[in-house]
């Protein structure tokens, strides 16, 4: 849609289609893959510039790092139950044949 008009700089484009695309919602984990990966809800490109270390490590870092880690393993079980309900679906008509 975007490259109607630019058909020869189409991958000056991407990055701006890469954004969009991690900043929607995923219809089987019902979350951004921005929000996934770094469990801050993007709102801008700015949002994601590394921050300075100011030394070692903080309680709060660690804390978050134990929710980041929280929520992957919640992202891989709704992965899980949609690939399930998914593979219910596509099989719903099969039949099992033993041999």
């Amino acid at each position: 849609m975007l490259i109607k008009t630019h058909a020869k700089a189409w991958d000056l484009l991407l990055p701006h289609v890469e954004f969009a695309y991690n900043k929607a919602p995923h219809k089987s984990t019902i979350m951004s893959p921005f929000k996934i990966v770094y469990d801050i809800r993007s709102l801008t490109a700015g949002d994601l510039t590394p921050r300075a270390l100011e030394g070692k490590p903080s309680v709060a870092a660690e804390k978050r790092v134990i929710g980041t880690q929280k929520l992957h393993d919640k992202v891989r079980e709704k992965t899980d139950r949609s690939n399930a309900s998914y593979q219910d679906r596509a099989n719903k008509h099969n039949k099992r044949v033993v041999f």
